[in-house]
Parts: structure tokens; C-alpha cells; sequence
């Protein structure tokens, strides 16, 4: 019999973690919410979860050293999956009521304000998913769940990337007010700015997908 991949959901204060522990855990993983470095870093895969204000979720990660375990995580190819706000901090900066935060910087980027006239983006939408998509494999024309106000609108990364040396990543987009990214796919790192717990049985799909690229 075939081990579960073991995945480890970051336990630093923020985000939905219950409900991300128990969808993970009826795909298949054996889960385990800490944030012990060591548990971190062996563990099959990495959720990064993240609610609320982009500052309060990086302050949460710095206090547990969240960014060294991410940072350590992708330079030797271990799988990380960010969800919402823990998509968000992948990048640069966010930019909130002026206030700049420096992300993990693992993309190029700045997340800010949606410009929509109904703001927080709050129920289910459709994405344009690449073509190849491992994450999106069988749910590519589903809907998924967002709630947020803010959002990269922008991968600047995908303009950069050199196809000889590496492949570009996949980002998949979706529109609130214009075109925002949904979800990135890119080498060990993978994030998505809805919410894959609260997406029914396509978001439970997508993370099936993702356990099963761990084993």
C-alpha cells in the first residue's frame, strides 16, 4: 500500500486552517498544522494558508520564520501551496491603504486594490486556466470560490521568463472589475488566490491534484 503524502498546513496565526486541514485530509494527505521548522521542512508538501491584511499575515509568517521555511522549501525543489492572502505574499509588495509591505518575493509583483465597483470580490467565478495545467487537470471550466479585495493584477514574471532555460509558469486569470491572477504555477511553488476548502468539489479536485503531484 502506497504511503499518503504528508503535508504540512503552516500554523502561524492566520488563515483557514481547520477547513484546510479537513479537505486536505479527504484528498488523501496526512496532515499535520504546526510550525515546526523541522516538520516544515520534511513534510511531502507546504500549505501556506492567509486571511485578512496582507501586513498582519507577513508579520504572522516572520514571527514563526515562515519565509526562511519557504525560501529553504523551493530552492531544493519541495512542493509549496499558498492559498489567498498566503498567494499574495509570494510576491514583492502588497499595497494596502497606501501602506507598502514587503512580500517573500518569491514572484515580481504588487497586490492592491481590485478596481471593481462592488468590492470585496465575494462568491464563485470562473478562471481562464492555461493550457497543460496540472493544477487545474478535470476542473479547468469550474467555478471556485473567492472572497478578497485585493489581488496581483498583474505577472510580471511571465514576461521575463526564459522558455530555453526554464519553463515559464502558468498563471491562470480570472475578472473582477478587470483581470486579476487566480492561481500561479510555478516549478515547487503553486498558489491560489481563491479558496480550493470552500470550493466544493472542484476545489476538493484541484487539491487532489496537487497531493498527488507530491508522491
Amino acid at each position: 500500500m502506497l504511503s499518503q503524502p504528508r503535508v504540512v498546513v503552516l500554523d502561524y496565526g492566520f488563515g483557514n486552517v481547520r477547513s484546510a486541514v479537513r479537505a486536505l485530509e479527504r484528498v488523501g494527505a496526512a496532515v499535520e498544522l504546526t510550525a515546526d521548522p523541522r516538520l516544515a521542512a520534511e513534510a511531502d508538501g507546504l500549505v501556506v494558508p492567509g486571511v485578512g491584511a496582507f501586513a498582519a499575515v507577513m508579520a504572522g509568517l516572520r514571527g514563526v520564520r515562515g519565509e526562511q521555511l519557504v525560501d529553504r522549501r523551493l530552492a531544493g525543489g519541495r512542493p509549496v501551496l499558498g492559498i489567498c492572502v498566503g498567494m499574495q505574499v509570494m510576491f514583492d509588495r502588497g499595497d494596502e491603504h497606501g501602506v507598502q509591505t514587503d512580500g517573500l518575493g518569491e514572484w515580481p509583483g504588487v497586490v492592491d486594490r481590485l478596481e471593481a465597483e462592488v468590492v470585496p470580490h465575494m462568491g464563485w467565478s470562473t478562471v481562464d486556466a492555461p493550457e497543460g495545467t496540472r493544477l487545474f487537470a478535470g476542473v479547468e471550466d469550474e467555478r471556485f470560490y473567492f472572497v478578497h479585495s485585493y489581488a496581483a493584477r498583474a505577472f510580471p514574471l511571465s514576461d521575463t521568463a526564459d522558455p530555453e532555460r526554464m519553463a515559464p509558469p502558468m498563471v491562470t486569470w480570472a475578472d473582477h472589475g478587470g483581470r486579476f491572477v487566480a492561481a500561479v504555477e510555478n516549478g515547487p511553488l503553486s498558489a491560489t488566490q481563491f479558496h480550493p476548502e470552500k470550493s466544493g468539489d472542484a476545489g476538493a479536485h484541484l487539491l487532489e491534484n496537487w497531493v498527488g503531484s507530491l508522491s
